[in-house]
């Protein structure tokens, strides 16, 4: 019997929300667990296989997994969402979690700064998210 609260969405299973909603929501999971420099990357139109990066940074690696977390169990509880993909928690410097139309990049200061993904984006529209 059921409990009236849906069920989570399988991993890899199609959102039916908008990507920039979506996009904003991660972003503040992120701020919610005190994540610095976050930003939306709108890559419409740029990538053929994202719509948005959202990309932030935690000042250690367990910062990073905690950041990690806060937008896991957020986008599970409230919206019934799961990743595709998550790589990189276990060495947590840089973790990927893939929400097929929006892509979260978590890193610590050091790797955000060595792999520049602002940089390689840069002709992407960005909005700063306030922390």
């Amino acid at each position: 019997m059921s409990d009236g609260r849906a069920a989570p969405r399988p991993a890899g299973a199609a959102a039916p929300q908008d990507p920039g909603r979506l996009a904003q929501w991660i972003a503040g999971y992120a701020a919610d667990k005190k994540a610095i420099d976050v930003i939306e990357l709108d890559l419409r139109g740029v990538l053929g296989y994202t719509d948005y990066f959202v990309i932030c940074s935690g000042n250690t690696d367990r910062q990073t997994k905690a950041i990690h977390d806060g937008i896991h169990e957020g986008l599970k509880k409230q919206h019934q969402l799961l990743p595709r993909k998550v790589e990189g928690l276990s060495e947590a410097r840089w973790i990927l979690m893939d929400y097929l139309d929006v892509i979260v990049h978590v890193f610590t200061p050091e790797a955000r700064e060595y792999y520049r993904l602002e940089q390689l984006w840069g002709e992407a529209p960005r909005r700063a998210v306030a922390e």
